[in-house]
């Protein structure tokens, strides 16, 4: 059995780098724009339906959630940088605290940089992935509700991703095809991110 249906339970959410957990187990991080489905995909990785609150209104996670998998694994589900529902100042504090949590954080094994295949890498993702190139955080492209589009275009975004990380030296080679509520490539994931156990 996939360590990611072990038990998984909420740890704490913390809205700034002070009250976050301590830096002891490994932590794996799923960022991304607003909307794009890290808490849809936190759930389907971990076979559950609400322990990440999923919205459909962008801007929904406003600190950074933290979920022990299996007692040696940190998920960490990080608030959207982008467009978002809230005041701007909200926005800009919550994409202060992703940048200065992707930067900083030494137990930090790999960020899953989150795409949502129906718009492909927008200038905001090429500036998180030259500040994670910057800090030499490794990330990985996973592309989301892959469901939501035709197999030629998801191809095309998937080609046009590819060409993109060639530019950036932390990029993992590998780009993973997902769709949550499918869960298409669900079980590549887990297997991708099992690596990282303690």
């Amino acid at each position: 059995m996939s360590v990611f249906l072990r038990n998984c339970e909420f740890v704490m959410g913390g809205a700034d780098l002070e009250s976050l957990p301590p830096a002891t187990l490994p932590e794996i991080a799923f960022a991304g724009r607003s909307n794009v489905g890290k808490s849809s995909l936190v759930n389907a990785l971990t076979g559950r339906k609400t322990l990440a609150k999923a919205s459909n209104t962008p801007g929904r996670t406003r600190e950074i959630n933290f979920f022990l998998l299996a007692e040696s694994l940190m998920l960490v589900d990080l608030p959207g940088y982008g467009y978002a529902k809230a005041p701007k100042k909200d926005v800009a504090r919550w994409t202060r605290l992703v940048k200065d949590y992707l930067a900083g954080r030494p137990n930090l094994r790999r960020v899953c940089l989150l795409i949502d295949s129906r718009h492909g890498i927008k200038d905001v993702d090429i500036e998180i992935m030259g500040m994670l190139d910057k800090a030499a955080v490794n990330y990985q492209i996973i592309l989301t509700k892959t469901d939501k589009i035709k197999a030629s275009e998801l191809a095309q975004i998937t080609e046009a991703a590819y060409a993109a990380l060639k530019r950036h030296p932390a990029a993992h080679p590998q780009i993973l095809v997902t769709s949550s509520e499918k869960k298409d490539g669900i079980e590549e994931l887990r297997d991708e991110l099992e690596r990282f156990l303690s």
